[in-house]
């Protein structure tokens, strides 16, 4: 309030003058019964800090009696553990968000190097309850191990640069295990105290001045500092226990995230050994890398290529495998989501939708619908207990092509399907495009041959069944309200729905340019179709190609040059005199158009990429023979986010 005479403070023994600005614990609310001498009405704003806690029977008396004019929640872990929602006190709405991950961004909080250190201990074995480790066990396994803490000590030695300079804080899993690491530290000239729930203030107070010091290196603690203490110069964490909650991780990796001066960034040590197949890691690494369209093992397999500004995680061999090993282990679960559904239904106050689902457990779609292909919300939710049975002859199929649906990210195609699977009403040619685009989503052949007599026969079947048109509802719906790219209109001499900048499948892509009547779509070879009675060729690019994929003579060089010039390389046969040939490089004489579609990997989440319209392209250069090298440039800049991934084999 920039007023240092500003409140009261009502906590422990403080006592106040004045009860209009106060400033209170939930226990003192609880314990002087404030509400019994207050008004609903008394106070006009009210600000909850760690609101997370709010669903608790503690915080219940707060909540319901005063009827303040604005409640403000604040917290930096939003998701309980228990599964309770916070957002009914707030319209089910968020008024601010900011992530770990954009905070780093916006240089708000430290960046991080983050190292998974394998772990010689293996807690496969150790006994899984309510949700976690049984604790007892766990600070046995590691109380007394000298082994462990002797590799402990020697990987903050590998991964630190300047252990002098060192203020850190270890996190253990009990009192017993804190004082162990501590005096183990001590006995080797790394200069360490334990602290716990049971230190006295002073204590406190003493340690944490002689960390900011430099006198002491590192707090051991328990139980402790998981909220509400700040201490900005610390810059090296280890995480010498799991921590199944994601609150309680982030809370203990947020004690080393405050800037400092003098602090570059916050080193983190995670000890990562055989985990039980009930533990997860997904939500942690999840909580690193922010909201990204790949699940978090295609980041453990390919590397952590999405993180704030400044910041890395690298994985040591074996702790690697252990990581993945679980998370193929328990996402690839039909039965671990199914209990997920269950934990929701029963435990949150939100209407349990694909949207809120995947938002409240921050999956993306490809995590919960899965490689199989097998998967659906609506059949899924019936498995659950949460929802009655149904039957559709054709849901297997159904199922199977919902994944077509997850890459449209077209503003325009979106919001005509939401509209028109309701009241199939098709206003022009490009809306009867779009139609047919949704048709062949799911269908192969022409409706005579799959039987029906018209395109609207063929979708009014697909979502004949009301749990399945919900799901395929509730997916373009969570399409729509992520839309993260710009589209723009195309500048083709003739009417297609498609958008530069969006995604689509090659069937998709196909009718739209009114080519699925079988006889005019045969399959085309080597990524490139000419549309004659279009005067168009659209060239399909795969960026990273692999000999598993593709034969050598499809192995092409195409990348970016920069945002607006694009390298293709022909097919293997085509030569300068050859009518192909002529046909591109004369193509703005003769009033032809060339269109670019790209993907940067022929499969992507267990499913055929989409490719990104980039729109139409005019020449500019060539080279070569058999195969020619052409330059092209596109009428409109790439995405910036695409941008590298396009350019990435240029060195």
């Amino acid at each position: 309030m920039q007023d240092l005479n500003f409140g009261d403070l009502l906590v422990g023994s403080n006592q106040p003058d004045s009860i209009e600005h106060l400033f209170i614990s939930i226990q003192s609310f609880n314990s002087r019964k404030l509400h019994e001498y207050t008004s609903p009405d008394y106070y006009n704003f009210i600000i909850v800090d760690e609101f997370h806690h709010a669903a608790a029977d503690s915080y219940q008396k707060l909540l319901q009696y005063y009827q303040s004019k604005v409640l403000l929640g604040l917290t930096a872990t939003p998701e309980r553990m228990d599964g309770k929602s916070v957002l009914p006190y707030f319209d089910d709405r968020i008024a601010a968000e900011m992530r770990l991950t954009e905070a780093v961004d916006q240089k708000l909080l430290s960046p991080f190097q983050y190292f998974c250190i394998t772990d010689i201990v293996d807690l496969s074995q150790v006994t899984w309850r309510n949700h976690g480790y049984d604790v007892r066990e766990l600070e046995n396994l590691y109380t007394s191990d000298t082994m462990r803490a002797q590799q402990i000590l020697k990987s903050v030695k590998a991964y630190v640069t300047d252990l002098d300079n060192v203020k850190g804080l270890g996190f253990c899993v009990g009192v017993k295990h804190a004082r162990f690491m501590a005096e183990f530290f001590n006995q080797r000239g790394v200069s360490s105290i334990a602290l716990h729930g049971g230190s006295d203030k002073e204590t406190r107070e003493t340690a944490k001045k002689e960390l900011e010091s430099g006198s002491t290196k590192f707090i051991f603690v328990a139980d402790l500092y998981n909220e509400g203490v700040d201490i900005p110069a610390v810059n090296t964490t280890l995480f010498l226990r799991p921590t199944e909650s994601l609150t309680v991780f982030l809370q203990q990796l947020g004690r080393g995230l405050r800037l400092h001066e003098g602090k570059e960034c916050l080193t983190v040590l995670d000890f990562i050994g055989q985990a039980h197949k009930n533990y997860n890691f997904e939500d942690k690494f999840r909580a690193l890398v922010g909201k990204t369209k790949h699940s978090i093992k295609h980041y453990v397999e390919n590397g952590f290529s999405s993180l704030p500004r400044g910041s890395f995680i690298v994985m040591e061999k074996q702790a690697k495998e252990y990581v993945l090993r679980n998370v193929k282990q328990l996402s690839n679960r039909r039965s671990h989501m199914i209990q997920k559904l269950k934990d929701f239904h029963f435990n949150s106050d939100q209407p349990l939708t694909l949207k809120y689902f995947l938002t409240y457990y921050q999956l993306s779609i490809y995590d919960f619908y899965g490689r199989s292909g097998d998967r659906s919300f609506s059949r899924m939710l019936v498995e659950a207990g949460v929802n009655d049975d149904f039957y559709f002859r054709d849901e297997k199929m159904i199922t199977k092509r919902l994944p077509n649906l997850f890459h449209l990210d077209s503003k325009r195609i979106l919001d005509f399907y939401l509209r028109y699977l309701d009241d199939f009403v098709i206003r022009d040619d490009e809306e009867q495009m779009m139609a047919n685009m949704f048709y062949y989503s799911f269908y192969q052949n022409e409706p005579s041959k799959e039987g029906f007599d018209s395109i609207d026969a063929g979708v009014k079947y697909i979502i004949s069944v009301p749990e399945v048109k919900t799901e395929i509802l509730q997916i373009l719906d969570y399409n729509r309200q992520h839309l993260t790219e710009m589209e723009f209109m195309h500048d083709l001499e003739y009417p297609s729905p498609l958008r530069v900048h969006a995604n689509y499948n090659i069937n998709q892509i196909m009718a739209a340019m009114g080519y699925y009547n079988e006889e005019k779509a045969p399959a085309f070879r080597e990524g490139v179709k000419h549309f004659k009675d279009k005067n168009t060729d659209a060239f399909f690019i795969t960026l990273n190609k692999s000999e598993k994929d593709f034969s050598p003579s499809t192995l092409y060089e195409d990348y970016a040059m920069n945002e607006r010039l694009f390298h293709w390389q022909t097919q293997s046969t085509v030569t300068p005199t050859s009518k192909t040939a002529k046909r591109y490089i004369n193509h703005r004489k003769n009033n032809h158009q060339i269109m670019l579609f790209v993907r940067e990997y022929k499969k992507e989440n267990g499913y055929t990429s989409p490719y990104i319209f980039l729109g139409t392209a005019e020449y500019v250069q060539h080279s070569g023979s058999k195969p020619m090298n052409f330059v092209w440039r596109l009428r409109r800049e790439m995405p910036p986010m695409f941008v590298p991934k396009a350019n990435k084999n240029v060195l």
